[in-house]
């Protein structure tokens, strides 16, 4: 008598992230600091920042577009003036749209995916030095968030000034725009979320995280400020199926020097939580900055923050190797949907090369396959490819089988673009081996049949049922022998 025990278990794999490759890019200016980065449909990346020439304090709009392979596609240089910034992206179906700023005025740049060839350039001289720092596609047009009247005249990334939002076509012709200034000083981020925008930024006076609801009119819903009792900056906002809202950026509220700041609200503006965190390596925290900058939403209901941790030593006499790290390491934190950590790490110049540099985690975007793609500031485009970023949740069946059939791992697993599955059946049986998706979608039946005794192998070139390829991620194989089961996970890695 065969014994068949069948176990249906939610599966949730915690794993911490390793590096995959680390490329670097340099445009023709002394130093490029990117601000943006972007996980393409194509698979690829974009990254937009600036180039910067310290000798006579001008920049230029820079965009490196990379394969999935980081190896280098198109870049380019845009300016007009001395002062010109590459502040975000966003991939529309047909090009990249850049905000920014060419010769301090707000500048909006959509280039053709392909080779980055200029689809049209708008500039808006809408007060003093401004810049928009963000835009979002809406079935009305576009919307593009930033500043006006910014402080800082050289128009650097950070600087506090009037927020302001403008509305326009998909052509990028303005239709209205509306000063936010009695709301926000710097608007930051914006995302259209079930009909609604919502934008985030500095609240007056640039001491708090501040959230703006509005509709597509310009209508203010609600608008709320979080923060402690000192300073808080944020930078980082994204929006998760939910309609739950993740912001990002630091704090010296309750801290002895700036640490992330990391906080979770509902779509009516309620915080669900709030977390500071710092430190990670454990140097005195008075001389210790933690500067987070960008944020994504994870399938867990959580989030995953990126940012910089080290210090400005030179500014501290008292600072000696003992209290402080005298060098800058990218910095992650894995967020749960209650707020817990479930990890968090860093990332420094050593763990690719012998050299000892500064890195500074920028901005973050996850990618198809449970990873992500990180904005490293080196000195140049660092673009940082990672693994085991988002929780790897399904219902795997684990199965105690009888002699009747035995299926291995396949291999090479990860795979790109093609695995080989392997199995053994002791008696003529009827096969059935199916692929799917990660939510139980089939996507390609690979066997389906009476076969004979024996050692079997079948090869899976990561396309569908009509031919399509897949993309990249985490994918289920099923093998059933007559009345049995078992599955499998692999992960296709492009």
């Amino acid at each position: 008598m065969f014994r068949l025990f069948i176990f249906s278990l939610p599966i949730i794999i915690i794993a911490e992230p390793n590096i995959l490759w680390f490329k670097e890019f340099n445009g023709t200016g002394e130093e490029s600091i990117g601000h943006y980065v972007l996980n393409c449909d194509d698979n690829g990346f974009l990254q937009v920042g600036e180039t910067y020439d310290y000798s006579n304090s001008s920049s230029k709009i820079f965009i490196v577009k990379i394969d999935s392979n980081g190896e280098l596609i198109w870049s380019r240089e845009i300016h007009d003036g001395e002062h010109n910034l590459g502040n975000s992206a966003i991939e529309l179906n047909d090009g990249y749209l850049i905000s920014g700023s060419l010769d301090q005025n707000s500048a909006l740049i959509k280039l053709e995916k392909e080779t980055g060839t200029t689809v049209f350039i708008e500039t808006f001289d809408n007060g003093g030095t401004d810049a928009f720092e963000h835009a979002t596609s809406t079935p009305a047009g576009i919307v593009a968030v930033g500043y006006v009247y910014a402080e800082d005249s050289l128009n650097t990334f950070y600087t506090e000034g009037q927020g302001y939002i403008m509305f326009l076509d998909n052509n990028g012709n303005e239709l209205f725009s509306q000063n936010l200034s009695e709301y926000i000083d710097q608007s930051y981020r914006v995302e259209y979320v079930d009909h609604e925008l919502v934008i985030s930024g500095l609240s007056e006076g640039a001491s708090d995280f501040k959230v703006i609801k509005m509709s597509l009119d310009g209508t203010i819903i609600w608008h709320y400020s979080y923060g402690g009792e000192n300073e808080e900056h944020c930078f980082g906002m994204d929006v998760n199926d939910n309609g739950d809202i993740f912001l990002a950026g630091h704090t010296t509220s309750e801290t002895d020097n700036w640490d992330t700041y990391t906080i979770k609200i509902n779509n009516d503006g309620e915080l669900l939580w709030d977390r500071t965190v710092g430190n990670p390596r454990g140097f005195n925290p008075e001389f210790i900055h933690d500067e987070a900058w960008g944020i994504k939403a994870t399938n867990d209901g959580g989030c995953v923050t990126i940012a910089g941790t080290g210090d400005e030593y030179d500014e501290y006499s008292e600072c000696n190797g003992e209290d402080c790290s005298d060098i800058w390491n990218a910095y992650l934190i894995k967020f749960n949907n209650d707020g817990d950590i479930n990890w968090q790490k860093t990332f420094s110049s050593n763990d690719v090369s012998e050299e000892t540099y500064d890195w500074a985690g920028e901005a973050i975007d996850l990618t198809n396959d449970g990873g992500a793609i990180i904005a490293i500031d080196n000195g140049q485009f660092g673009f940082l490819r990672l693994n085991n970023i988002q929780n790897i949740l399904f219902n795997e069946f684990e199965i105690e089988t009888p002699m009747f059939f035995r299926i291995s791992n396949n291999y090479p697993n990860p795979f790109n673009p093609i695995t080989n599955l392997k199995y053994e059946l002791s008696n003529d049986s009827f096969v059935n081996l199916t692929v799917y998706d990660i939510m139980g979608n089939e996507i390609r039946n690979l066997v389906n049949a009476s076969q004979s005794s024996g050692h079997k192998s079948i090869q899976w070139d990561a396309t569908n049922n009509i031919g399509e390829t897949m993309p990249s991620g985490f994918y289920i194989y099923k093998i059933q022998v007559n009345d049995l089961f078992e599955t499998k996970k692999m992960v296709l890695l492009k």
